[in-house]
């Protein structure tokens, strides 16, 4: 149910915020607002710890604040500011609606911001954003603008529900959707795991090695070594397991234990006394100081205890959200607990893995309280019941031993497992598989936190096999798809997508592609399982010599099915007409049927905005930057752009401003000047000189245009400088790496440029256009028409268009 609802329409002036002390978070750090917005741009939600003024701004405060603006850069962009630094800058995501309010959503859960669409909370989500350092003190939600009026109206504060929080709770060890009849056991097995832990094992005899003789009856009381090591300074050996206390009541040593093991008690007024000389003599200094306070407390105000009640002592947490979670919440002592593993003192079980023999000697209390899996092996009465040596097979020892680390020290070695994806892929199935929940949360948060389009392929062939991940699933399936282009043409790890992984990207919503061709090609190299990246031309040579029953074997029909959502109306004709003559549209009726049916839509004009293809005429989003060719000299080109610090600033030459790298055949000299050739100035003299390779001249200019980008470029300029040494024979090259080269366009007795100063442009077409490289380069594969230096390449001027990323 919502907290509080605001009925009346509320505008926000420029540069003001609106503060209400009942738009208000529950709980600091967790919860959702839901509201409807009316503007041009700057729709902007602040969450703070305390209320601001009206007059209070985003841009100057200095206390800690998370900032979401909705339709930033003039109605183009997504933003999210952590106390004033921009950390999400997105094109095309959560944009505002000027001409009727538009209902969005926010949530937070624990540094966690979602951001969604629409009437619903917890629905139709849009993005998501995961902060490494959350704020969980954000309680307040402030309503803001920019430079123009924002209207709100229907603000709700809504709490974060136990199935809202399953945002992360659902990579707990149950299902993320169940059908109704399994909706109980679900729930009983995930109430079973949740509430495993140390606590289980409070004076259970289970995995117990060492016992407390108590009182004048000598009653004897089990406990684990390893525990009470780690939590105090108890008298124990490796072969002394029994503990004399005549003179202590077992209602003391229970109070005792039952802090050790659960960090909480309650004892009789009269018995604080005896605890604290307990825990005194076994050095347990938390329980120590706690029982002195409440003494001290009793002191100054005797009423404040009525005699001979309980009196509840609870160890301080640190750790907010994770006080259920070993070791956090209890008195134990994490260096003591490491070190007993690093020692293998007291561990009562070897653990193997075939292939690689011994790798660790642990303890199974230490693995049975994080692991229901392991406390059943040992206490069911398998064979590892009663032994002391464990065998395990088909599992990393690497991650394994990321695995004990985590359950040793209750944090995950970030360092370690980022510098190696594939460990923290591994480490993630491992906690799948032996129920170690919270192991589990914290790799799904890095996972999500490091997602990138170069690891999430690898990631979602891992956890689209885990019904407990849905939520990393999608989000990974809406990243591939945000970033189609990058994902199918960078590596050909897609085609290993299973099918309903790869018919998810291919229907999502958000699918932002270049080009309708590059759908129609991952579409078909999914199909035939390709081993190198090709466009739909391969494959209709290879369908000459085969049939479509053998080339797609098994992902047949589901070509044929995914075909239908390849917007074939976006295709240029000629392409489409090509496309009806292949091989292809021969052999696959489906492909035929479509193609004509474009074909036909183009032809006759029945595309119209009434017509029931609307939807198939609609181009997507491009997750590139598109910079166009307009005309020879424009400012619309990737190198202006990356001088102007790609959109930012005004423009100064890219190569003094280090946003590029221009290289030359020959030394950098007065006439050979990287910097001269994008300085958008006409120079009289500037070449690149040859090289002499294998014996041949070598003459070329090449452009990296940096690490962090790369190109689809479908257009480039050349200008002659002040010479007559005009080039007749060039190519036009792209590489991913600067040694391997692909031929973009290959010039052959162009006769094009013909006199000083003269600008050139050429298209680039065909499967290469389609591709994304960091270097490219103008290579002379022939003599110019200077005699004298034929092969200096004279060009003042290079300038490249295309889909920027």
């Amino acid at each position: 149910m919502m907290d509080k609802k605001e009925k009346k329409f509320l505008t926000v002036a420029p540069f003001e915020c609106a503060w209400r002390k009942d738009l208000k978070f529950r709980e600091a750090g967790r919860g959702c607002v839901a509201f409807e917005a009316f503007a041009h741009n700057d729709v902007t939600l602040v969450f703070r710890e305390n209320v601001g003024s009206q007059h209070y701004h985003y841009k100057r405060d200095n206390s800690p604040h998370y900032t979401v603006i909705l339709g930033s850069h003039r109605n183009r962009r997504l933003k999210i500011e952590v106390d004033g630094n921009t950390v999400v800058d997105v094109e095309g995501v959560g944009l505002c609606c000027s001409s009727a309010f538009q209902s969005y959503w926010i949530s937070i859960c624990d540094g966690l911001i979602s951001i969604g669409k629409g009437r619903y909370p917890f629905q139709n989500l849009v993005f998501q954003w995961l902060d490494s350092n959350p704020n969980c003190s954000v309680r307040y939600v402030g309503l803001s603008s920019w430079d123009k009026h924002v209207g709100y109206r229907n603000v709700s504060v809504l709490p974060l529900t136990h199935n809202h929080i399953s945002l992360w709770k659902h990579v707990d060890c149950n299902e993320y959707i169940c059908e109704e009849d399994g909706e109980e056991e679900l729930e009983d097995e995930q109430t079973v795991y949740e509430k495993w832990g140390i606590e289980n094992f409070l004076e259970s005899w289970e995995l117990s090695d060492v016992l407390f003789i108590v009182g004048t009856e000598e009653s004897p009381v089990p406990a684990h070594k390893t525990i009470l090591v780690a939590s105090g300074n108890f008298p124990l050996s490796s072969s002394e397991d029994v503990i004399q206390l005549k003179g202590v009541t077992y209602p003391v040593l229970h109070a005792l234990l039952q802090y050790i093991y659960t960090g909480r008690t309650q004892i009789p007024e009269p018995q604080l006394g005896s605890l604290r000389a307990l825990g005194l003599q076994f050095e347990v200094i938390p329980l120590v100081k706690q029982c002195e306070e409440a003494m001290e407390r009793l002191k100054l105000n005797k009423k404040l205890f009525d005699f001979g009640k309980s009196v509840e002592l609870s160890y301080p947490c640190t750790r907010p959200h994770c006080c259920t979670g070993f070791p956090f919440g209890v008195p134990v002592d994490v260096l003591r607990l490491k070190q007993l593993y690093l020692t293998s003192r007291y561990s009562d079980v070897n653990i193997h893995i075939e292939g690689h023999g011994l790798i660790a000697q642990s303890h199974k209390i230490i693995l049975s309280l994080w692991s229901l899996p392991f406390a059943k092996m040992f206490t069911n009465g398998m064979s590892e019941t009663i032994a002391s040596e464990v065998f395990l097979r088909d599992i990393s020892p690497e991650a394994f031993k990321g695995l004990l680390e985590f359950m040793y020290s209750g944090e995950l070695n970030l360092e370690a497992t980022i510098d190696s994806g594939a460990l923290l892929l591994q480490l993630f199935l491992l906690a799948d598989q032996f129920g170690v929940t919270l192991l589990h949360q914290e790799c799904c948060k890095t996972l999500l936190e490091y997602l990138s389009e170069d690891s999430v392929c690898a990631i979602l062939q891992v956890v689209s096999s885990i019904p407990s991940c849905k939520l990393i699933e999608e989000t990974c399936e809406m990243n591939f798809s945000m970033h189609f282009d990058y994902c199918t043409t960078a590596s050909i790890d897609f085609v290993l997508l299973d099918e309903t992984t790869f018919s998810n990207i291919i229907q999502h919503p958000d699918l932002t592609v270049t080009s309708e061709e590059k759908v129609l090609n991952a579409i078909l190299m999914w199909g035939v399982k390709a081993k190198e990246l090709y466009g739909w031309e391969v494959v209709d040579e290879m369908i000459i010599c085969s049939t479509p029953e053998l080339l797609f074997g098994d992902r047949l029909q589901t070509v044929h099915d995914l075909l239908s959502f390849v917007r074939f109306l976006l295709l240029p004709l000629a392409l489409l007409e090509k496309l009806e003559k292949s091989n292809i549209s021969r052999n696959i009726s489906t492909f035929n049927n479509l193609v004509k049916e474009a074909i036909n839509c183009i032809k006759h004009g029945l595309a119209g905005p009434e017509n029931e293809h609307n939807l198939r005429i609609q181009h997507r989003r491009s997750s590139y930057k598109e910079l166009q060719y307009i005309r020879d000299g424009d400012s619309n080109g990737v190198l202006y752009f990356a001088g102007t610090s790609y959109g930012k600033h005004k423009w100064v030459n890219p190569v003094l401003a280090k946003r590029i790298t221009i290289t030359a055949s020959s030394p950098p000299s007065r006439f050979t000047d990287p910097k001269a050739l994008v300085s958008r100035t006409y120079q009289g003299t500037s070449f690149a000189g040859p090289q002499i390779i294998d014996g041949h001249n070598c003459t070329w200019w090449m452009v990296d245009i940096s690490a962090d980008h790369q190109l689809i470029c479908n257009y480039y300029t050349l200008r002659q400088d002040g010479s007559r040494a005009y080039m007749r024979y060039w190519k036009f090259q792209g590489s991913l790496d600067g040694k391997t080269w692909t031929n973009l366009r290959v010039h052959e007795n162009d006769q094009t440029i013909c006199k000083p100063g003269q600008f050139a442009s050429w298209p680039v077409t065909g499967p290469n256009a389609l591709l994304p490289y960091r270097f490219f380069r103008v290579v002379l594969t022939g003599p110019t028409t200077d005699a004298t230096n034929p092969w200096n390449f004279c060009i003042c001027l290079l300038e490249l268009y295309g889909y920027f990323h």
